[in-house]
């Protein structure tokens, strides 16, 4: 059996696409397990740059099977789109490639609007969402009140849209928005019923398979450890478990598939986060400018999903000693190692402190980290361009201590660094 599970070891936007992309090369499956399109993964190809944000990354790759599991809600429109996009540039995204879980969840346009309604009546108090209707599609995945992808073989999945817009339109009339018409979303979803249909599959018996005949599947996660629903920053979190042992269930795979699992956490560099909540070593001022940039070039610190400006702040050793915790994490990819270069001094957070006390891990958890202050470690910084570098040993010494220092806070090696965007532009560690 060989799994190996990619996942965000921070708040999200790690650049976890390139590295599955990395890891993609040498797979035959690779599978989203959780989220919707509220995330995206961005792969550079040459002059190409693919922004996904349903379809795995791995796709890219041309042996590669993907798989959207159980785990995930599923905006049909966004999926076609993808497809599309995909299929525009020559990747072969028929059925034969592409599989869809019966059990994954469908986005309607009702999800949506009733997202955009909750959030406005939050007011000051909202959490940040896309407004992609992922919060009120797990809800009605919690309930039992919502659609599967294997509803769209049914011969009476318009009458079941029809009363999911209609018990919609109840709860938006209380909100004070205003309801949808029924009959334009109806023909919209007869038409994408349609084109996905051969694509939906048993997936979780598909993979089972494929572990059991020795076959390699890296399992793809959304966004990050600290935006899980049990224990990331709550309430600012998402609505599906983000982390590792989520993939199993996300996948429809029993525990034997882990025996052996590989579990890559993927951090940048520093630290970023988009929305509200807490965040201890954020930064303000040129430096921020600095690590975010300008938000020209598709690698600086924008959202892939939503285009917001990222907050930045010095990487947080206590955070990324929990998520290698949670997760289980075996290895570090550290992503954007080249932005820290021309800092003259660099900053680590490794510990925290709080009423005059000091500590290494969180006594509850990451749920409010608003009274905690970050206390930092100084390391050197270097001046060296690393857009070239492609060994190891050929990385300043400061970068290496810098690097030395992260698996040391996190209790797992550092395998991959990134020093660009392009998919040539990773050094592994030998």
């Amino acid at each position: 059996m060989t799994l190996q599970i990619i996942v965000g070891a921070q708040w999200g936007d790690e650049g976890k696409g390139r590295i599955v992309d990395w890891f993609a090369a040498e797979a035959d499956f690779t599978a989203r397990f959780n989220g919707g399109d509220n995330a995206g993964h961005t792969v550079t190809v040459g002059s190409k740059v693919f922004k996904l944000h349903l379809v795995p990354s791995g796709i890219i790759h041309p042996q590669v099977t993907a798989i959207l599991g159980n785990g995930m809600v599923i905006n049909p429109s966004r999926l076609i789109e993808e497809m599309e996009m995909l299929a525009a540039d020559g990747i072969d995204v028929s059925p034969r490639r592409l599989r869809i879980s019966y059990a994954a969840h469908i986005i309607t346009p009702a999800h949506q609007a009733l997202d955009k309604a909750q959030e406005a009546q939050r007011g000051k108090g909202n959490i940040g969402t896309t407004g992609r209707g992922i919060g009120p599609a797990y809800t009605d995945k919690a309930t039992r009140n919502g659609l599967r992808m294997a509803n769209l073989l049914a011969p009476d999945f318009s009458e079941l849209l029809g009363d999911t817009i209609t018990e919609a339109n109840r709860t938006l009339e209380l909100l004070g928005a205003a309801p949808l018409e029924a009959t334009p979303i109806l023909q919209e979803f007869h038409a994408y019923a349609l084109r996905l249909k051969p694509y939906v599959a048993d997936t979780s018996i598909e993979l089972d398979t494929a572990l059991r005949q020795g076959k390699a599947i890296l399992a793809e996660g959304a966004q990050g450890t600290l935006l899980d629903i049990d224990h990331g920053t709550y309430p600012f979190v998402t609505s599906s478990s983000t982390i590792a042992p989520g993939a199993l269930a996300g996948l429809g795979l029993g525990l034997t598939a882990a025996r052996e699992a590989r579990v890559t956490g993927v951090i940048k560099a520093f630290q970023t986060r988009v929305g509200s909540g807490p965040f201890p070593t954020e930064v303000s001022g040129n430096l921020a400018l600095r690590l975010r940039g300008s938000g020209e070039n598709p690698w600086d610190e924008y959202g892939t999903t939503t285009g917001r400006p990222r907050r930045v702040g010095w990487l947080d050793g206590v955070l990324m000693r929990y998520a290698s915790r949670i997760n289980g994490l075996t290895e570090l990819a550290v992503t954007k190692l080249d932005i820290l270069s021309g800092i003259e001094k660099l900053c680590i957070c490794s510990a925290y402190r709080r009423d005059g006390k000091t500590f290494s891990d969180l006594p509850f958890g990451p749920s409010d980290l608003s009274p905690y202050e970050p206390v930092y470690e100084e390391l050197p910084g270097w001046s060296e361009d690393l857009s070239k570098v492609r060994k190891w040993n050929d990385l300043p010494a400061a970068a290496r201590t810098y690097l030395d220092q992260i698996a040391d806070l996190a209790g797992a090696p550092v395998r991959l660094v990134s020093v660009g965007p392009e998919r040539s532009q990773v050094v592994e560690k030998g």
